[in-house]
């Protein structure tokens, strides 16, 4: 089984801004470019064998992290299909943890902050998906960045690029929460196997937690208010920054406070059905409701996306612009509208690597590159108008400088930050 590696980003996926002596403050968090300096491919946090010096890289003490979701129904919150976020929590190693860190950093007014420093559509999300109970969100945002943000060592104030903006480590906190977030469709995977809300059916743990490693390829812990399901936290360790590092996943250490068997999973009279649209690097939510169909117009680049069932051991990869092709991927990664070259796909469709005759393919400082020496990176797929297409940290938009033109390739970078957005279909040969 393939462990499931997420490379964590301010936006989608990021394109990771090198350190410089002087910059354009405004200009780095209006494009979400960003950068910790450090290796992505190091020691996983909580498998060191001695103590690490420098914790803006290493995340401790502090590195367990959990995403926990909430199933509310009673009063209902969020999407009616779709489970809301709790939080992102850097729990110890052996399950214990840290709390309100840091007070002077005790932020308010995230709308704001999020918006002045270019993440806006993070802040569009959370309005959705990031809700309270009571209705009190921001007072919500407030209580999970300061109890569990400001515990995380790789993003405290002095790890941050110079000259960053007061608060730029809650935004990136924000953006990484909703970024795993996004690569964690519960309802969705859930209902793959035939588990869906109902107030007359009841389940067993392992037929909950089942569904979710065959997808996840992890065991997670779910938590529930007496029989009935409200909670489930998936749980990862951290190779580098919380900036732009690696997500590994791992089994929860244990199986969470649900009972073996009896368990309910209760419907959500909550908001209309979600969907969710990436135009660009911005992803949009429209309410629709069950069974209707949402019409208007898009912009360049929009898809509406949903998880892949599988994807092709070769293939190539065209780039997609208003769904025409543009042309597509060559053998060292580049976009051009030349023969396209042919990948190879190891994994499955939620974690997979890619290889062509150059070597492998990973991203690098939020460029997409092929060849010897580079670090494989896992991807993975997601469907759209019956395409599949190439998605890295769940984002299925990439972009570059200019629009490929003749023999002219074009570096591609992840997320939608340049001037030409588009995406990339995987077409199997």
């Amino acid at each position: 089984m393939l462990a499931a590696t997420v490379l964590a980003s301010l936006v989608g996926s990021s394109l990771a801004f090198p350190f410089l002596s002087h910059w354009d403050s405004e200009a780095l968090f209006r494009r979400a470019d960003i950068s910790s300096g450090c290796s992505s491919t190091g020691t996983e946090s909580c498998t060191n064998t001695s103590a690490v010096a420098d914790l803006c890289c290493f995340q401790a003490p502090g590195g367990l992290l959990l995403q926990t979701q909430f199933w509310d129904t009673s009063p209902p919150t969020g999407p009616s299909d779709s489970w809301t976020i709790h939080g992102l929590w850097p729990d110890h190693c052996d399950g214990s943890f840290d709390s309100t860190c840091d007070k002077s950093r005790a932020y308010k007014d995230f709308p704001s902050l999020l918006t002045a420093q270019g993440a806006k559509d993070t802040l569009d999300f959370m309005n959705t998906f990031w809700k309270d109970i009571k209705g009190k969100d921001e007072a919500f945002w407030e209580h999970e960045w300061s109890k569990h943000g400001t515990c995380m060592s790789t993003l405290d104030v002095k790890c941050l690029p110079s000259g960053s903006p007061k608060g730029a480590e809650a935004v990136i906190y924000f953006k990484t929460a909703v970024n795993l977030f996004k690569t964690l469709p519960t309802h969705d995977w859930l209902a793959a196997a035939g588990i869906t809300p109902s107030s007359g059916t009841t389940h067993t743990r392992a037929s909950l937690t089942d569904a979710i490693k065959a997808n996840f390829g992890f065991t997670p812990a779910l938590g529930c208010q007496g029989s009935t399901l409200n909670q489930i936290s998936y749980y990862y360790h951290l190779k580098g920054s919380i900036i732009d590092g690696a997500f590994v996943a791992i089994d929860a250490p244990s199986a969470g406070n649900c009972p073996s068997s009896g368990i309910k999973y209760l419907t959500k009279a909550g908001s209309p059905a979600a969907t969710t649209k990436t135009v660009g690097s911005t992803t949009a939510t429209t309410a629709t409701s069950t069974g209707a169909t949402s019409t208007g117009a898009t912009s360049t680049g929009a898809t509406s996306t949903g998880p892949a069932a599988g994807i092709p051991t070769k293939a190539t990869i065209h780039a997609l612009r208003d769904g025409t092709q543009v042309g597509g991927l060559l053998s060292l990664g580049t976009w051009s509208t030349q023969t396209l070259a042919t990948y190879t796909l190891s994994g499955t469709a939620q974690g997979f690597t890619l290889k062509t005759n150059k070597g492998s393919c990973g991203v690098s400082d939020g460029k997409f590159s092929c060849g010897n020496g580079v670090a494989a990176s896992t991807f993975s797929a997601a469907t759209s108008g019956g395409l599949t297409l190439l998605a890295f940290n769940g984002d299925t938009s990439f972009s570059s400088d200019k629009a490929a033109s003749g023999s002219t390739q074009q570096i591609v970078s992840t997320g939608g930050g340049l001037a030409t957005v588009f995406t990339l279909s995987i077409v199997s040969t």
